[in-house]
Parts: structure tokens; C-alpha cells; sequence
């Protein structure tokens, strides 16, 4: 049930839909990767697609050296017959350089075996073998190696803690499959691989355990916030293995094909829409757009295109493979002189200006960050009237705060229009719900808006997308955190607002701008046989919702309540029932879509000044509540559903200052554990480190 603002007024409902599991390259238990030969000929290609497995065993600390030297198959090197050949095959002039015990332990992996001789790792690295000698002995002698002599074989050298070799971060390509599997994956490269990437499966953190497996499909080339084709090639490098002209060909490919049609404004007004090339014109767009998008062939190369049905030239296009460059001349509304009050910061002024370059984008940035105020610049610096749509009307009014408070607008100029008031004014702040509705249509007729922003702009699908598609004149902006989409089409958002624009999160992290959150999943195990026997009574959504609803998560919470005593809780469910029974065992009040609209203004109020430490919240908190300073946010149910609500969640924790804790509680052994892996998959694409612990 919802009120005219589109609130939540009942339980919200999982929907249970497994997300992709990756059948091939995840690592498992033992730290194994896949990975090429390292004892390939030079020449080898990418071309089969195929890559023998580098199995290092890093469990062998202890074990028998002997044993070992005698299973390792030395190719029958010896200190004095292999001497010749290893010092007439190695490029000398790099034997001067230190060997370091990183390049040791990659020597290790390369050859698959647990331990090396001098003469191996002089082959491997490019040296003399008697520098190799040398340097493996200062290593010896300094604790990072051992050194063993064995009888009738070579001296052989292996890492002082295996442990350290286990836990280090392995990349392994699949050019022809276009994946990368990550073991440990440190938190730069997970930021440098979702800026070209998409993560499809992260199945924990615990190290030698598990692999990240990234996939890179078309759309991450199309949407790569790059302004060149050398600048994603060159970020590909930097945190890929090795090169691999196959994939970068296919990259080369996909960025030229996203810029083979065009929108043009026509110098007496009507829009063309144009191709790099006849084929493309006669083969896919005018066999793909009827007469009623395409009105008139101007050339072979060139279509007069309907004004109105901009929105479906470039979803057509884009689901036949080729996105839209839009460089089309758009409205600037009734001109509005608006000054900005506040300095930006230097990605925030950015962000304005690559947006003015483009004219539409979506802001795509961590909660805190600043989303806001980057969106009232470019609102001054379009400079006409603007409509701003957003999800409740709690966020309206934050918006009206916002605006008086970062620019020199009146009250007069600001107006909502939401079910609780109607105003149309220069810059409008409008609710989904009610912008949607066909009754409020003069909203977006009466005013020749310059700018449409659309916050948290994952919610812009149903209703008011249609009305997305008929403000395709405007310049428009969309703000997110995870422009995720539960039915998979995220590519709707990019196509009728613009493309992503943001700063990489691990960025803002390091900068101190955002506090990262430490995200811990703790699985939970059943109170008392009662409850874990309903659960498995139970069937499909009931034996969800069971997990869900575990008795043993109250005690959980009081526990982490406890613990962080001093920090302003906020504790999400999906459940009414479960809300309110967590409301009375905690004796704090439950905010739900069922409660007032004037009583969650009031404890939203006085959560943010600190007169309430805690409050259990249904979905209503998960986005557009400004909640400044929770620095702990519990979630006890809530796994089943979207993908992007673990990281709005935990959104609601990422602010400049101050420590950032997020807790996600999983009923142990149950489809909980799976759903809570998966749903944090977004902020670990993002580079946030997130751990797991079980519950005894």
C-alpha cells in the first residue's frame, strides 16, 4: 500500500531470483587459480582461450624437504652441469638488480613447484645463476627464505612462511572468455577492474580461499569513464598480467562500435540521426525503426528523426549493440540565475564539467560523497528552470534545505509537489509517484524545463520512464550510489538519462572524503530446534522467510548493540512482524511505511540530533533519508531482495567522519548465506573489504 509520495506501507517482498553463478574460473578451497603455462614458448597465443592449471601448493609448511626436492622434476639441473646453458640463455644485464622475495614467490607460481634451485630461478628471472646464488643466500640469511641442502641433489630454496605465498593476490586472464578470476584481490585492483569490468561472483574474503570473477562485457567498454581509447587500454594494463592483443582488439572493437551513430540537431531545428556508414543505416537502423521514428531519409548515411521518440531510437539502438551519441543542441529552460554558496571540491567540480561537456549523465558515487551539491552546480551552471524528481518526500524537503542552503534562492523560487503539497516553481521538486501519475502530465508541460534531475535514479523505471523518454530535449542528470536494476535493465537508465560520470570509490576512501565501512557478514545459527524445524517444514519463500525471521538474529543485535554503545544504531528489516518484535525486545521505535508521515519526520529528526541512539527501520531508510551521523547499521533481514539494497544499506553509514561499521546477519545453512555473498558482490566491486565470522 502506498500513499501518493510512493512510500512503503507493507512488508516488502524478496524475490528469491538466484543471481548468475560463475561455473568456470573461481578459485577454491586450496588457493588454486587458473592460469597459463608458465612454461610456454614465448610465442604462444591467447588464441585456444585455454589455460593449464597452476597448482601451488601452499599448505605443504612443514613438510618434508626432502621429499619435496626428490618429487620436483629439476629437468636435471645441477649446480655445475646446468651452469653453462643457464648463464649462455639469460639476459645478464638484468643480474645486477636485487632479487626481492616477491619475485621469488612469482618464480614459485610460474614453475608450479614448491621449491627452487639457483639455477631455476636464475632462468626465471633473468640473471646469472651464480647472482641468483648470491641474492637467495642474502634472502636466506635474512629469514625470508630457507635454505636446504639435500643429499645428491642441488641446494634448494623455498619460502620461509608459506603462509605469505597463499595469501598473496594472483590475477589470471581469459582473453578469449573475456573474464579475470582475482585470488586475494587487494583493494586497488578491485577499483581498477570495476572501471572496465563487471564483478559476477565474489564468494568471500578468507585468504586462499576464495576468487573474485570479473567479466568484461560489452556495456562495461561502452559505459568506461574514459574520454579515450588509449586511456582504457591503458588502464587495462595496469592491472591485467599481461597483455593480450586478442582482448584488447575485441576492447578496440566495442569502444568504436558505441560511437558509430550520432543524434545532430539540423540547422533549421529537426534532429537527424546519423551512421559512420550506408550498411549501418540500411542494415540496422531503418530496418529496426519504422516510419514513425524515422520520418524521411535524408542521404544514405542520414534519417530525419520524430522528436518524439528520441527515448526509443536510442533503446533500439542500444539493445541492437549500438549505443547513441547524443550530440544534439537541448532546451535551457526559462532562464534562472542561480549562485552557489559553497566551495566543491575537486572531483565534485568535475563532475559539473564533464556533465556540461555531455549535457546528460548519471552521477554514480558512494552516499556522502557529495552527489547533492554537485547536482545544485550544475544546476546553476545550466542556468534555467529545473525539475528535480525523487523518491519520497521526506528527500523533497531535504532537497528544499539543500537548495536555500548551498545557493542564493528564495523559498519563493523552490516549490514540491508530492501528495502533501502542489507547487510548481522554478525549480520543482517532484516524487516519483505522483510525477508518474497521467492526472499531474502538466507537471512536465508546464514549463520548458532546462534541466531534469532524477535522484537515486535506480527507481526511474515503470511509470516515469515513460515520461523519461519524452524528456529527452532537456539536459539531464541522474544520481546514484548502484544504478542496479532488478530486471536487469540498467541499460535504461543510461540510455534515456546519460552515461555514468563519478569518482572511483577507493578514491574518495583514501582521501579521507568518504569514511569506507568495515562490512562484516556474521552467520547467525538457529535459537532452539523449534525455530530450525519450522524452516525446514517450510518451502520456497516460506523457508525464506523463516531464515529470515531466525529468533536468534534479536539476540545478535542486542549483543552488537551493546558492543557499540556509543555509535547511533540503525537496524533494518524487511518484516513488519520482525520489526516490531525487534522494537519491543530493544525498546526503541519501529519507522516503517505504516508509521505517520509527521511521526518519522519527528524520529528521523531526532536521530540525526542525536536524542535517539537507535531505531529499527523497515525499507523507507534504505535511500533518500539524509542520516548523517549512523555509524552502525545491522541488517537482520532483507538478503532475499534487490541486489542494490546490501549496498544502499550500507550506504547509510558512509559519511566524511567517523567510524563505519555494517553488520549483515545470515542464518547459517541456509539459502541466507548464499544471498548475503552475493548481495555484498557490489561493494566489494567498489573496493570495500568485506569479511565474514561465524556465530558460535
Amino acid at each position: 500500500m502506498t500513499d501518493d509520495d510512493g512510500d512503503e506501507g507493507s512488508d516488502a517482498r524478496p524475490d528469491g531470483r538466484e543471481a548468475t553463478v560463475a561455473d568456470e574460473g573461481a578459485t577454491g578451497a586450496d588457493g588454486d587459480a587458473e592460469g597459463a603455462n608458465a612454461n610456454s614458448d614465448a610465442g604462444e597465443t591467447d588464441a585456444d582461450g585455454a589455460a593449464e592449471e597452476a597448482n601451488v601448493d601452499v599448505t605443504a609448511e612443514g613438510a618434508d624437504v626432502d621429499r619435496a626436492a626428490e618429487e620436483a622434476d629439476f629437468d636435471g639441473d645441477t649446480e655445475e652441469g646446468d651452469a653453462g646453458a643457464t648463464d649462455a640463455n639469460v639476459d645478464t644485464g638484468d643480474s645486477s638488480d636485487d632479487l626481492t622475495v616477491d619475485r621469488f614467490y612469482d618464480a614459485v607460481e610460474e614453475v608450479e613447484r614448491p621449491v627452487l634451485t639457483a639455477s631455476r630461478v636464475a632462468r626465471q628471472t633473468g640473471r646469472t645463476q651464480a647472482a641468483a646464488r648470491d641474492q637467495l643466500d642474502a634472502l636466506a640469511a635474512d629469514g625470508s627464505l630457507e635454505r636446504v641442502d639435500v643429499e645428491a641433489d642441488p641446494v634448494v630454496y623455498y619460502p620461509a612462511t608459506w603462509g605469505d605465498l597463499a595469501a598473496r593476490e594472483r590475477v589470471v586472464m581469459f582473453p578469449t572468455r573475456r573474464q579475470v578470476v582475482v585470488d586475494q584481490p587487494t583493494q586497488y585492483t578491485r577499483a581498477m577492474l570495476a572501471e572496465f569490468a563487471h564483478l559476477v561472483d565474489s564468494t568471500g574474503t578468507e585468504p586462499g580461499t576464495r576468487g573474485y570473477l570479473y567479466e568484461i562485457r560489452q556495456e562495461d567498454v561502452w559505459a568506461a569513464p574514459f574520454e579515450e581509447l588509449s586511456e582504457l587500454i591503458a588502464r587495462m594494463r595496469s592491472v591485467l598480467p599481461r597483455r593480450s592483443p586478442h582482448l584488447e582488439e575485441w576492447v578496440e572493437n566495442q569502444w568504436k562500435r558505441a560511437r558509430q551513430f550520432r543524434l545532430r540537431t539540423h540547422e533549421d531545428g529537426y534532429v537527424v540521426l546519423e551512421a559512420d556508414r550506408e550498411e549501418l543505416m540500411g542494415n540496422v537502423a531503418r530496418q529496426k525503426l519504422d516510419a514513425t521514428v524515422l520520418q524521411a531519409d535524408l542521404s544514405e548515411t542520414e534519417s530525419w528523426v520524430n522528436d518524439e521518440e528520441i527515448g526509443r531510437v536510442k533503446r533500439v539502438l542500444y539493445e541492437a549493440g549500438y549505443p547513441v551519441v547524443d550530440e544534439r543542441d537541448l532546451e535551457s529552460g526559462e532562464p534562472l540565475d542561480v549562485t552557489l554558496t559553497v566551495d566543491l571540491r575537486a572531483y565534485q567540480a568535475d563532475w559539473r564539467d564533464r556533465f556540461m561537456e555531455q549535457r546528460a549523465g548519471v552521477f554514480v558515487s558512494p552516499p556522502g560523497s557529495g552527489k547533492t551539491v554537485a547536482a545544485i552546480a550544475v544546476l546553476a551552471a545550466v542556468g534555467g528552470e529545473s525539475l528535480i524528481l525523487v523518491p519520497s518526500r521526506e528527500l523533497a524537503g531535504q532537497w528544499t534545505e539543500e537548495l536555500l542552503r548551498f545557493t542564493d534562492l528564495d523559498e519563493s523560487q523552490i516549490g514540491e509537489y508530492h501528495g502533501g503539497r502542489k507547487e510548481v516553481r522554478p525549480v520543482t521538486i517532484a516524487t516519483y509517484q505522483t510525477a508518474g501519475m497521467d492526472r499531474h502530465r502538466s507537471l512536465f508541460d508546464s514549463r520548458e524545463w532546462g534541466l531534469v534531475v532524477t535522484d537515486e535514479a535506480h527507481h526511474i523505471p515503470a511509470p516515469v520512464f515513460r515520461r523519461a523518454a519524452d524528456l529527452q530535449s532537456k539536459h539531464r542528470l541522474g544520481l546514484s550510489a548502484t544504478p542496479i536494476r532488478e530486471d536487469d535493465n540498467e541499460e535504461e537508465i543510461f540510455t534515456l538519462i546519460g552515461p555514468p560520470i563519478g569518482t572511483d570509490w577507493s578514491a574518495l576512501f583514501e582521501a579521507g572524503f568518504v569514511q569506507e565501512p568495515e562490512v562484516e557478514i556474521r552467520y547467525v545459527p538457529w535459537r532452539d530446534d523449534d525455530a530450525r524445524n519450522e524452516w525446514a517444514a517450510a518451502d520456497g519463500r516460506e523457508r525464506h522467510m523463516a531464515a529470515a525471521r531466525n529468533p536468534a538474529k534479536a539476540d545478535e543485535v542486542r549483543g552488537l548493540r551493546d558492543r557499540h554503545a556509543d555509535a547511533k544504531a540503525l537496524v533494518f528489516v524487511d518484516y513488519l512482524d520482525q520489526g516490531e518484535r525487534l522494537s519491543a525486545e530493544l525498546g526503541v521505535p519501529f519507522v516503517s511505511g505504516e508509521t505517520p508521515h509527521h511521526v518519522r519526520q519527528r524520529l528521523f529528526e531526532e536521530f540525526r540530533q542525536g536524542q535517539r541512539r537507535t531505531l529499527v527501520v523497515s525499507r523507507i531508510a534504505d535511500e533518500g533519508i539524509d542520516l548523517p551521523s549512523a555509524g552502525l547499521a545491522v541488517v537482520a533481514s532483507g538478503l532475499g531482495g534487490s541486489r542494490r539494497q546490501g549496498a544502499q544499506r550500507a550506504g547509510r553509514t558512509m559519511r566524511p567522519t567517523g567510524a563505519a561499521l555494517v553488520y549483515v546477519l545470515a542464518t547459517r545453512g541456509t539459502s541466507e548465506e548464499d544471498f548475503a555473498q552475493r548481495r555484498m558482490n557490489h561493494l566489494a566491486e567498489k573496493g570495500i573489504r568485506v569479511n565474514e565470522r561465524t556465530v558460535e
